[in-house]
């Protein structure tokens, strides 16, 4: 609800005007605002003020996560959790205004607000009821407008974007996150796995000169890779150490949402019980809105349930695949980049093209499985090697192919859409360096490369 409060010129006489707000005469009177945070919007989503009024806005979050108001003037809002009440005081106003959520990638999520001014009171010398706020449309939060605080200041950054070069080299003694996966040697039989993980933001290399403040579960993005068999429990504590809300959604497990996959705010945490009733190489990921950026940040990693009976390999990988949007270097992902569907390099394991610069193993005539997991947030994958045939593909909880069959098949490729994954295996015939990639080729000619060097 909307109440207009006349002053009289108390308290020092007409309210200070922040710069921006547009040039007009003071009333004298004060237009108070209630705003309450539902989802991820803002109600009402449109104010009316009378042209020179002082506008005060009381704004509670009655949301399940963090988030402020801030008025493009510069007036803001302290950031409130759930449950949380600040007043915002937006000065006399004299021409429409906007404003929005700063939590990164709120605004591009729909939280928005439009100040409208109208015409000036015929009657000042009494007090003025307006009533609910008129229209309940949220505005278009204006995606190219990078005031919304996401990176906080980034002036003097520069931009990691034109920093990429797929080309580039990694600094001398650059070593890739090691993608081999230990096989599961515990005694055959139910397990109970615990596990810590601890949510982090760090400044992180992506690739040759490219820094970006990634979200990461247990300091890493992707996270750590977790592994067992059918009828396996998991009990993961997870804890937030990040300075926004955060959740996690193990899709390894079948159970109800509601609390286990809640936000939970910083220095907070909450056990997550689950039993792996399935094989399949399964998503983790932060499910906290907007879900397309804290997965695009780096909330993400792969749980592997070993089919049962899965004979042993003499090497085995896993490969995570993921986009970047990268926005100023040090900063988190671009949200508007992340809307348009924009990204800037694809990756496999966090880094860009880092298993061209220390390459994966193997002997000629081994067997070899890939674990492949398609993180997205949008983009597929469609994974080969080049030079090398898979006879063995096992994709989202079932085989495709299997050695042996009358046909003598093989497969080129194992394609996945955003959150699938599966494994294939091969045997290289001879020695030499065998690419692979995702055959999305203009995602493999950003990034999403890597040798294997076969001896």
């Amino acid at each position: 609800a909307l109440a207009g409060v006349a002053r009289g010129g108390a308290g020092g006489g007409p309210a200070p005007r922040p710069e921006g707000t547009g040039v007009v005469r003071p009333t004298g009177r004060t237009t108070t605002a209630d705003v309450t945070v539902r989802g991820m919007r803002f109600s009402p989503a449109t104010i009316d003020v009378p042209a020179g009024d002082r506008l005060v806005i009381r704004l509670h979050n009655t949301g399940t996560d963090t988030h402020d108001l801030v008025l493009e003037t510069g007036a803001r809002t302290d950031r409130l959790r759930p449950g949380g009440r600040d007043t915002l005081d937006a000065g006399v106003v004299g021409r429409d205004l906007s404003g929005w959520c700063s939590v990164v990638g709120h605004r591009q999520m729909g939280m928005v607000l439009a100040i409208r001014v109208t015409g000036e009171r015929p009657d000042r010398s009494t007090a003025h009821d307006h009533g609910s706020a008129a229209g309940t449309g949220a505005t278009d939060g204006g995606s190219g407008d990078t005031r919304d605080g996401r990176s906080g200041d980034t002036r003097d950054r520069g931009s990691a974007a034109e920093a990429f070069d797929p080309m580039a080299e990694p600094a001398p003694g650059f070593t890739a996150r090691d993608a081999q996966l230990p096989p599961v040697t515990a005694p055959s039989g139910p397990r109970l796995h615990r596990r810590t993980l601890t949510v982090t933001e760090a400044v992180t290399e992506v690739a040759p000169g490219v820094r970006q403040k990634l979200w990461t579960f247990g300091g890493t993005a992707p996270g750590p890779v977790l592994r067992g068999r059918v009828g396996d429990t998991f009990e993961i504590t997870l804890v937030n150490d990040g300075t926004i809300g955060h959740s996690v959604d193990f899709h390894a497990g079948a159970l109800a949402p509601d609390r286990p996959m809640r936000t939970l705010q910083p220095g907070r945490s909450l056990t997550y019980r689950f039993t792996a009733t399935r094989s399949g190489i399964w998503m983790y990921h932060c499910a906290t809105m907007p879900m397309s950026l804290h997965i695009a940040n780096g909330m993400f990693g792969a749980v592997i349930i070993d089919p049962p009976g899965l004979p042993e390999a003499d090497r085995e990988y896993v490969l995570v695949q993921s986009e970047f949007y990268l926005g100023a270097q040090n900063a988190t992902a671009d949200p508007d980049k992340i809307r348009a569907g924009r990204p800037d390099m694809v990756a496999f394991n966090g880094y860009a093209n880092q298993y061209d610069h220390d390459p994966l193993t193997a002997r000629a005539g081994e067997r070899v499985r890939v674990w492949v997991l398609s993180a997205g947030p949008d983009r597929p994958s469609a994974f080969h090697v080049v030079g090398g045939q898979f006879d063995t593909v096992f994709r989202e909880g079932a085989y495709a192919l299997r050695p042996g069959g009358a046909e003598r098949g093989g497969a080129q490729v194992l394609d996945l859409p955003p959150a699938a994954g599966g494994f294939v295996e091969l045997t290289f015939p001879e020695a030499g360096a065998y690419p692979f990639v995702t055959h999305v080729m203009t995602d493999a000619e950003r990034g999403a490369h890597g040798v294997f060097r076969v001896r």
